[in-house]
């Protein structure tokens, strides 16, 4: 008999957290409200590790209906809870990394003001992402999926007195409005077409339908509006520019939205839909292009830029767009593969960045760093992990996913494979960079870190973190460091999970995603569709996909060259010789500015949109609406009352024959009515 699992207690428990430290932590001292905190996150995270122990006894997928939501004629929605292999995957990463978060967020919030508010926005931040995975129907989701955007908004502008930070969480939450527009248009196709919004009816009526592989009918149409949203939560072009200024929020609020979480949605929510892709090649066919050009445009950004944390921002960008080439050629359980590992490793370079920024009293420009390997040697290590898996370097987690992609890519379009190379190439260069900058050589700053400023950029106001600006460079404190080797041994052994045969294993990654993923495949591209990968059709002509064990293997070696040879240029320019980079971009003036200022989108989205809003809802809505109709219709309200009350006052004089004339005009005007009504 198969188990109750009760899977609406797993986000139920971080809400009850979140609730009490909301209402009630403002009463409570720092030690209570970490307790309250990190019981109810740990609890979810129980729940989800005592569920996967149970989990082979499930008749899957597992539905547990709660009561029913909505109902309009023939059309339902219940208040329902589902799991499957892919919400399994998704709820044990995020349950665990983002416990993992909360952990470090006690020792690098320790002293600053607000404390429970954080903890509260944390466990809400994790009540509305499980929601969001453990949905057994799109309404349910789009519940999660605009809960977690509220949250990111409050965690962003945590230190809302900061002009900065309160900009970048209006920015993420309006960038994320337009995705979520797309999102909720999709929702009203699938109702009209399909009748309901549960995910097993849906998919259940979807997949009789073939292929729309002569034109692009409502399939393709739902597939890209999804598309849409998920561009807005998952930064992808042309909405990526809300995540480097989420930046702007605490360290731990950076690893939690841009490791495993908020980010990670989009990708989650089109391999959920991937019954509705599959059938439309030409949408699936765009999220590639979509996911190589972001994963490479964002490469070459992180390439300049000298903020630790702008970097890692840049770089998730980058690894989304990997995940999204990856659903793109229909590998979904690559793409997931690779949101895994990612959290696991960049979830540990933001966690060790904050450690470093920890540690030289909050300083993030790497300009300003060096030499620190000696000085923060449990950080310098873990961090040197994580930069090792994100650069594909074996055996570590980043490079079994990374190149699966890759070659998952290569027999849909040999395009997409050397733009996919070409960017783990530059990955693996300005990570290197960053390592190098931060670690090696002497070190550039202050003679006292503690000179410089609070974490993060806030402002003087907040007292940041446990021991920042108390000393000179320190190690941090064990309650953010135990994290920090957690996730450094995820990040070495996650990936073994799903080791190819090429290389000797079996993938059981993707044989465990499998009944997800590979039973529904229309046949579309011969023999990837029989195996569950259907690609899109090529619009580029290239070498014809071959699958043999050998010419995998030089692929292989292919990207893990590429790996190799960003490191060694990435030695060479910043650690044999450093007085080359200044002379390069001297050289490449023009372009390296380019890159340096992100070219320009920012600046570009302000002039095409923002400022023209700006002064149209200042001369129509303020001038035009605000003062031309509301405050006109108020102030001249007013201004009449005004003027009717300073004649009627003058009624009262004072003189006794002047109230008996009114008296006698109005029962004048009493015995007129009578007589008029009387005679009617």
């Amino acid at each position: 008999m198969t188990p109750n699992l009760h899977l609406w207690l797993i986000p139920l428990l971080p809400l009850a957290g979140a609730a009490i430290n909301g209402l009630l932590g403002k009463r409570f001292s720092r030690q209570a409200v970490v307790s309250v905190a990190l019981a109810f996150s740990f609890a979810a995270f129980a729940m989800a590790l005592w569920i996967s122990a149970r989990f082979s006894t499930l008749t899957l997928p597992y539905q547990q209906t709660l009561a029913p939501w909505l109902k309009s004629g023939g059309f339902t929605v219940d208040f329902s809870f589902a799991l499957d292999q892919l919400s399994l995957v998704m709820l044990l990463v995020v349950s665990g990394v983002g416990f993992l978060i909360h952990i470090y967020s006690v020792g690098y919030m320790w002293e600053e003001s607000g404390f429970y508010r954080f903890f509260s926005y944390l466990n809400l931040f994790m009540f509305f992402m499980l929601t969001l995975i453990l949905a057994g129907n799109y309404l349910l989701m789009f519940v999660g999926w605009e809960g977690v955007g509220l949250a990111s908004y409050l965690l962003i502008g945590f230190w809302f007195t900061k002009d900065s930070a309160a900009a970048a969480g209006k920015k993420a939450f309006i960038v994320n409005r337009i995705g979520d527009f797309g999102f909720l248009i999709a929702l009203f196709l699938i109702i009209q077409h399909f009748g309901s919004l549960d995910f097993q009816q849906v998919f259940a009526a979807a997949k009789p339908f073939a292929a729309e592989t002569t034109g692009a009918g409502f399939l393709t149409a739902i597939a890209l509006l999804l598309m849409v949203g998920a561009a807005g939560k998952s930064a992808q072009i042309p909405l990526y520019v809300w995540l480097p200024d989420a930046m702007e929020g605490p360290t731990p609020v950076s690893a939690l939205i841009h490791a495993a979480t908020m980010v990670t949605a989009g990708v989650y929510m089109v391999a959920r839909s991937h019954v509705i892709f599959e059938r439309a090649p030409s949408a699936l066919t765009v999220v590639a292009i979509i996911g190589v050009l972001t994963a490479f445009f964002a490469a070459t950004i992180g390439i300049a830029q000298t903020d630790i944390k702008k970097v890692l921002a840049y770089s998730t960008i980058s690894q989304l767009g990997y995940m999204f080439l990856a659903c793109g050629v229909a590998a979904f359980s690559a793409g997931i593969f690779h949101l895994m590992t990612h959290a696991f490793f960049k979830g540990l370079l933001f966690l060790a960045a904050g450690s470093v920024i920890h540690a030289v009293g909050g300083e993030q420009d790497m300009r300003k760093m060096g030499g620190l390997r000696s000085k923060i040697p449990v950080t310098f290590w873990t961090m040197t992990i994580a930069t090792f898996a994100i650069a594909g370097i074996p055996p570590l987690a980043g490079f079994f996913s990374k190149d699966e992609i890759l070659w998952r890519a290569y027999q849909a379009s040999w395009v997409y494979w050397l733009l996919g190379l070409t960017t783990a190439f530059i990955t693996s260069f300005y990570m290197f960079r960053l390592w190098f900058m931060t670690f090696w050589g002497e070190y550039r700053g202050d003679a006292d870190a503690s000179a410089h400023g609070p974490a993060d950029g806030a402002s003087d106001s907040h007292s940041h973190g446990h021991g920042h600006g108390h000393g000179g460079i320190h190690e941090s404190p064990w309650v953010m460091l135990a994290p920090l080797v957690i996730l450094a041994v995820l990040s070495v052994v996650g990936g073994w999970v799903g080791v190819p045969g090429s290389l000797g294993g079996s993938n059981r990654f993707d044989k465990f995603l499998s009944p997800v993923f590979h039973t529904t495949s229309p046949s579309v591209n011969g023999e990837n569709a029989q195996a569950g990968a259907m690609a899109p059709e090529k619009e580029v002509e290239g070498p014809e996909p071959k699958t043999g064990v050998s010419t995998e293997l030089i692929f292989t070696g292919v990207s893990v060259a590429a790996g190799f040879l960003g490191l060694f240029l990435a030695w060479l320019l910043y650690v044999r010789r450093p007085e080359l980079p200044d002379q390069i971009a001297a050289s490449i003036h023009g372009l390296y500015g380019a890159v340096a200022n992100k070219y320009w989108i920012d600046e570009l989205y302000s002039w095409i949109f923002v400022r023209p809003l700006v002064a149209i809802s200042g001369i129509v809505l303020w001038r035009g609406i605000d003062q031309g109709v509301i405050d006109a219709t108020l102030n001249g309200s007013a201004g009449g009352a005004r003027d009717l009350s300073d004649n009627v006052r003058h009624m009262q004089s004072g003189n006794l024959r002047s109230y008996a004339g009114w008296i006698a005009i109005g029962a004048a005007a009493v015995i007129g009515y009578m007589i008029w009504v009387g005679t009617r």
